[in-house]
């Protein structure tokens, strides 16, 4: 059994699709997460019972130079430095009034050594990155920070970076800080912060870039970026059933790059403010007035999904009736609205109606 749910559901094939994480995103729960949540906390490993910490682990030399697959460590290290070094008159202030936030590390360890091939799932080390920022949040909430930077000129973010991988990623990575809060405390207790976290489960933020939601919103199929209330609700029902407060951040930096570099590595060149990743209501898709129908023809009736129902996967000899929701390898997340003639269903994929056949027989060969 795999020693971290959430990070394996992470990197479940259909999360990690551009076209495939909202109806991933639509069969998850916030009492499911916290089921894998519990489960992450009891298994986390704990860098203390082998003399390791959490703070300053920083090895090798620091940053000169932009590097590929590095830039949410530099400019962790450039919003670290800035910010937690500029003494306590330097916060950040959450969107939509939820508070201050004082930053305290970046790249935060969370191993307590290098994964063992060997053990397989059974390593609790296996799958686990680093925080990319660790800060203290309202309330002296513990917060976990996952940050995704793409410049404003890039046509891509990269690959399998959804949102939905990210919160499940971030959620997991806040289980092993909750797991392991009072050895965070007592470093920074031994560091002077003057700080007692709360026993409450920490916050999680997911910070993206402007061009990274933007990006997010443009290559996702689905119209009205419908993606967003899937993430909402998970978002509320996490704060629910686990107690972890859940922000979508867009980091707005007004210069490109924000970061240069001298001699103590990535430093901040940009006025940083946090935003909402996205405006209220933004994932709310408005159904469409329905056109007035010509003289003697009936309306267009949309077959609304019948959520008792699962969701199956589209096979030719199966047999669908309407409002049962089939997902196509191509087409996606449908509804079926109903039969079209034997052996035949028609499909609604959002905006769009597609016919398909059903209960076909497959004869054998001779």
């Amino acid at each position: 059994m795999s020693q971290h749910p959430l990070i394996d559901l992470s990197n479940d094939r259909e999360v990690k699709q551009a076209k495939g994480f909202r109806a991933a995103a639509a069969e998850m729960t916030g009492a499911s997460l916290a089921e894998k949540y519990k489960q992450e906390v009891d298994r986390a490993p704990r860098r203390h019972s082998v003399d390791k910490k959490y703070l300053g682990v920083h090895p090798g030399k620091p940053p000169s130079a932009q590097k590929a697959g590095r830039d949410e460590e530099h400019l962790g290290q450039a919003l670290v430095r800035h910010y937690r070094d500029g003494g306590e008159d330097r916060i950040l202030t959450l969107p939509r009034g939820a508070g201050d936030l004082r930053l305290i590390d970046y790249q935060v360890p969370l191993q307590t050594a290098a994964p063992d091939k060997e053990r397989g799932d059974d390593d609790p080390n296996r799958g686990l990155g680093k925080i990319d920022l660790l800060s203290i949040g309202p309330s002296n909430l513990l917060a976990v920070g996952k940050m995704k930077y793409v410049a404003p000129d890039s046509t891509r973010t990269g690959t399998g970076d959804t949102p939905l991988r990210n919160l499940l990623e971030g959620l997991a990575y806040a289980a092993v800080a909750e797991a392991n809060r009072d050895a965070i405390q007592a470093e920074l207790t031994e560091a002077g912060i003057d700080r007692t976290l709360s026993a409450d489960p920490p916050m999680l933020l997911i910070i993206g870039s402007p061009r990274y939601w933007q990006l997010c919103r443009k290559r996702e199929a689905q119209k009205g970026a419908a993606w967003i209330r899937e993430m909402d609700r998970l978002a509320r029902e996490i704060g629910e059933e686990i107690g972890v407060q859940v922000i979508y951040i867009g980091l707005m930096l007004d210069r490109k790059p924000p970061w240069e570099y001298n001699e103590e590595g990535a430093s901040l060149r940009a006025v940083v403010e946090f935003d909402p990743a996205w405006e209220r209501n933004a994932g709310r898709v408005r159904p469409k007035s329905p056109a007035r129908p010509k003289s003697g023809v009936a309306a267009e009736v949309i077959v609304e999904p019948d959520l008792t129902r699962p969701v199956r996967s589209y096979a030719i000899g199966d047999s669908y009736a309407s409002g049962d929701r089939i997902q196509h390898p191509t087409l996606g997340l449908g509804v079926v609205q109903g039969l079209a003639g034997m052996g035949k269903i028609t499909v609604r994929f959002d905006e769009k109606k597609s016919l398909l056949v059903h209960e076909r027989v497959r004869t054998a060969s001779i």
